[in-house]
């Protein structure tokens, strides 16, 4: 099989595995607290449940992340974290109690890591200026596992029979039929995912050079690892000498503190966990909002997140379309002022109390739209650009322990998000206060850091391109 074929089935996988850690959420999240509610679990095992998922993801990203860069190796990683997916899931589908539940979530979240080496993966096996691109592929599949996951509980709700001692019933459905989805994965991992070679960034840079002076080698295909030419200096993946002297020692004078303490990681590192902390903490109001003031039920809640699903993904795709024609950091801008105009907006109407308000329904209704839209229509932006500035601004040796750090660092977000939302709802004015305060440190920051967000330039393919 050619190198391109074999790339495009491994970056199929890839996107398959992100759509069902939406399709997971998407899944799982609508029945889990009826489910703990069975078991006769007190209301805080729900955020309980909810942020043992994350905080094991915490945990497990960076050690992944680090075994992938010891061993320049993907697949390994990715079929031993979806085993935790796999029992992770089985145990939640047993439910025998409250507390296996909890730790099915734990277990399930620990598979999760596995996205730290997959993100360092995709760093090493493109170019910098498409990066953005497939990052924003990549998310825009978990984001349409988000949008069809509530379409499998049509028929998951109707589940009511027994298998041995197990019941199989509208709460249980949901981890057995992830169960097997992630066992299918496991098989779609082992024949269609390949440890592709990383791309020589200097021999590329070198060839271009050549062709901008001489017009006599032609650009490589960014979906293939060679290109034609009429010249000795084709691209080719890495010798094996070369990838065994690089995977033996990634870490060889490698400094936690030199590595994340430069201005630029702690911004961007900055806007991961601001945005996602917003993030979570709207989420977690929106649900009782709509509850107390509009009357929705689970019916127009879920159409309402639908809408948001589709809007996030056409994001996804616009960001993905602009990263092409802008500087990445102006994207991070874009996105950061689109939040910041939703957070304004959210505390200017949203923050006094509906039900007393003198205006009527359709235009209290409006209101919450627009900020809602808002909100969401930022997500893209800060995502990709921040993603993608990250994996530029750290070393690609370490990639896959840096990737872990950063979705360490949104785990915690996720975590506290939720939870300082939770006892606010009737306080919004602090709870949105404190965000919108959270968003102008944010962009002070990436106001004075502006200049160093571009990526560096090696000092060995600065030497290169001397020597041509």
């Amino acid at each position: 099989m050619d190198e391109r074929r074999k790339k495009k089935l491994t970056y199929f996988t890839i996107g398959l595995l992100f759509l069902l850690s939406g399709v997971e959420y998407a899944v799982i999240l609508p029945t889990i607290w009826r489910y703990l509610q069975t078991l006769d679990a007190a209301p805080y095992f729900l955020g309980l449940s909810l942020s043992a998922f994350s905080f094991s993801g915490l945990l497990s990203g960076p050690l992944f992340g680090h075994w992938s860069d010891r061993t320049r190796t993907t697949k390994k990683v990715i079929l031993f974290a979806n085993l935790f997916e796999v029992v992770g899931n089985f145990m939640y589908f047993m439910g025998f109690s409250k507390w296996l539940l909890l730790s099915s979530r734990l277990v399930a979240g620990i598979g999760s890591g596995a996205g730290s080496a997959i993100f360092g993966f995709l760093t090493r096996s493109t170019l910098p200026e498409d990066r953005a691109t497939v990052f924003a592929a990549v998310m825009a599949c978990r984001q349409a596992g988000l949008l069809i996951g509530p379409a499998f509980n049509i028929f998951l709700r109707l589940c009511d029979f027994h298998i041995g001692p197990f019941v199989v019933n509208k709460y249980t459905a949901p981890g057995l039929f992830m169960c097997a989805l992630w066992i299918l994965l496991q098989l779609v991992v082992v024949f269609m995912y390949w440890d592709l070679p990383p791309l020589e960034r200097k021999k590329v840079k070198v060839e271009q050079e050549f062709h901008g002076s001489y017009g006599s080698v032609v650009l490589p295909n960014p979906d293939s690892n060679h290109i034609s030419a009429n010249t000795n200096h084709v691209s080719q993946p890495s010798s094996p000498t070369t990838e065994s002297q690089e995977s033996s020692s990634p870490f060889k004078n490698f400094s936690i503190s030199r590595e994340f303490l430069r201005e630029e990681v702690v911004v961007l590192l900055a806007a991961q966990f601001i945005t996602l902390f917003n993030q979570t903490a709207l989420e977690t109001m929106v649900t009782p909002l709509t509850q107390k003031f509009f009357g929705y039920g689970e019916l127009e809640n879920s159409v309402m997140y639908c809408l948001c699903g589709v809007e996030v993904i056409a994001g996804f795709f616009f960001v993905r379309w602009l990263s092409g024609r802008v500087a990445e950091r102006v994207v991070l801008a874009i996105g950061l002022a689109i939040c910041s105009i939703s957070n304004v907006w959210c505390l200017i109407f949203l923050a006094t109390p509906l039900a007393v308000s003198c205006r009527d329904y359709p235009w209290r209704l409006t209101e919450f739209i627009i900020g809602v839209f808002l909100q969401v229509l930022g997500l893209p932006f800060v995502a990709v650009a921040q993603v993608s500035l990250y994996s530029k601004v750290t070393a690609e040796k370490t990639q896959g322990f840096s990737q872990g750090v950063r979705r360490s660092v949104g785990g915690l977000a996720t975590i506290l998000g939720p939870l300082w939302a939770g006892g606010l709802t009737d306080n919004l004015y602090i709870m949105l206060g404190v965000m919108m305060g959270l968003l102008t440190l944010l962009s002070a920051m990436l106001a004075f850091s502006y200049k160093r967000l571009v990526e560096p330039v090696a000092e060995e393919e600065m030497n290169t391109s001397e020597d041509c």
